[in-house]
């Protein structure tokens, strides 16, 4: 069964753990934009992050045989940094039109401030104008409010539910968002957040109408090898094969396959690996021979 980790940073974590997923059965991916875990400074630092989501991670990820997609975004965090903040929407349609970008996000709250306010509304205006779907995250503290916070405004800008991915749901918010046309995301970590335990206990509950998993993965304690352990554990409680193809694979692809720019035909399709390729002149090999492996 191929699966489908559609939020994880992958900025952070080696090529080896793309090496290690790809085994694990991942075939695609979508990495957000995120918080690099120390405040950037200059707008030009987001320039060059967004240029590596959609060119070096996505060469680094194809020579191991996933396909790559991602989303552009001010992430809610750096939203209250009036001094980065303007100048970085305004960078945001330039990226917004690339191929592999398949979503705006993460966007949403992290301390539910009026700047947050300000840049999610945009932002869900820039979705609209380019007619993409949207990744929100909810806040680490206080989720439920941060949740309820987000669902009012997406209905108050009257931004299409069925366009909105919640993420970071647990089992006090994934009954506020299965009650819309919104798709629940729940993310698996080592500590926090979820376990895959608690995961199969939802999927039981909820069912797997607009369900979906992810890693969020990155440079925190976390696993990028979350959604195939998940998928164990599913497997193990009895969850049909239909089930866990649903939530692992075939949901997250419909979702990301509104932006117009994911195709359902070839990503059931085997990604090609040309080893042999380079990305501005660099090779992920260190001596190794070279895999080349075509579609099939």
């Amino acid at each position: 069964m191929k699966l489908f980790d559609p939020h994880v940073h992958m900025v952070s974590r080696t090529t080896c753990d793309y090496e290690a997923m790809a085994q694990a059965g991942i075939a695609a991916v979508v990495e957000p934009s995120f918080w690099l875990g120390q405040p950037r400074t200059h707008v030009g630092t987001f320039d060059d992050y967004f240029a590596t989501l959609i060119g070096w991670e996505r060469f680094r990820a194809r020579q191991l045989g996933i396909r790559h997609f991602c989303a552009i975004a001010l992430n809610p965090k750096e939203a209250n940094n009036p001094r980065i903040a303007p100048g970085v929407v305004e960078l945001l349609p330039r990226y917004l039109i690339k191929d592999g970008v398949v979503a705006v996000g993460e966007i949403g709250y992290d301390e539910m401030t009026p700047d947050e306010d300000r840049y999610f509304s945009l932002q869900l205006e820039l979705a609209a104008k380019f007619d993409l779907p949207v990744l929100v995250h909810t806040p680490h503290r206080d989720k439920k409010r941060g949740t309820e916070r987000s669902l009012a405004l997406i209905r108050e800008t009257r931004f299409p539910e069925e366009r909105v991915l919640i993420d970071h749901n647990n089992e006090e918010t994934t009954p506020l968002v299965t009650a819309t046309s919104c798709w629940a995301g729940h993310t698996i970590y080592p500590h926090t957040k979820l376990d895959e335990d608690r995961m199969v206990a939802l999927v039981k509950k909820h069912g797997v109408e607009r369900m979906i998993i992810n890693s969020s993965a990155d440079w925190g304690v976390s696993d990028p090898l979350k959604v195939p352990k998940t998928v164990a554990k599913m497997r193990d409680a009895g969850i049909s094969d239909d089930d866990i193809e649903t939530v692992a694979w075939k949901n997250p692809a419909a979702f990301f396959a509104q932006s117009g720019r994911l195709d359902l035909s070839e990503l059931d399709s085997t990604q090609a690996i040309d080893q042999r390729q380079l990305h501005e002149g660099n090779s992920l090999l260190r001596g190794q021979a070279p895999v080349v492996r075509n579609h099939s």
